[in-house]
């Protein structure tokens, strides 16, 4: 899943536009952007970074650095 501090409706009009595969969290009010280290309070937008979660919501890799075109690959080499 992807996070972002837009509204329902702007995460639905780009998630459309770029085919995502995956739903877009709206986190609104940085609540859980601020918790994971990807915001401050007062950010514009959150950092790209991304999380690997187990089922039981331990997080099991951080990744600091994200290229999107080769991200999925290295999070699929992870999970193997």
């Amino acid at each position: 899943m992807g996070v972002s501090f837009d509204s329902p409706e702007s995460n639905k009009a780009f998630q459309a536009k770029f085919d995502f595969p995956y739903d877009l969290l709206c986190d609104t009010d940085k609540v859980m952007s601020v918790a994971y280290g990807a915001a401050t309070a007062d950010a514009s937008h959150p950092s790209r970074v991304s999380y690997l979660i187990d089922a039981e919501g331990r997080v099991l890799k951080a990744y600091d650095t994200v290229k999107p075109a080769d991200h999925p690959d290295e999070v699929l080499a992870d999970l193997g």
